[in-house]
């Protein structure tokens, strides 16, 4: 099993990868990580969203980054996960 604090920085790293010079920094919302039928779903947003949001009232709107915590594959999700990167309480 990969480990979280491996998993999340990987997905710093194809957060980094995948961003395009015109676009601001990207980050994993840390609060809202969490774990699910074997997937690491980590949401992220720009810096400056994270910073400046209610992190009570209002979620991440991105598709979050997924990582299988059994064989480590990464992946950003799908528009139909799009559900996954709300807590089951939200």
């Amino acid at each position: 099993m990969r480990e979280q604090d491996e998993a999340r920085q990987i997905a710093v790293e194809l957060l980094a990868r995948s961003r395009r010079e015109d676009e601001p920094p990207l980050a994993i919302g840390t609060e809202q990580v969490r774990r699910s039928d074997g997937l690491l779903i980590m949401p992220y947003d720009s810096v400056q969203c994270l910073a400046s949001r209610n992190r009570r009232r209002q979620p991440l709107n991105c598709r979050p980054v997924l990582v299988d915590l059994a064989g480590g594959d990464m992946r950003f999700g799908t528009l139909d996960e799009q559900h996954m990167r709300r807590s089951p309480s939200a």
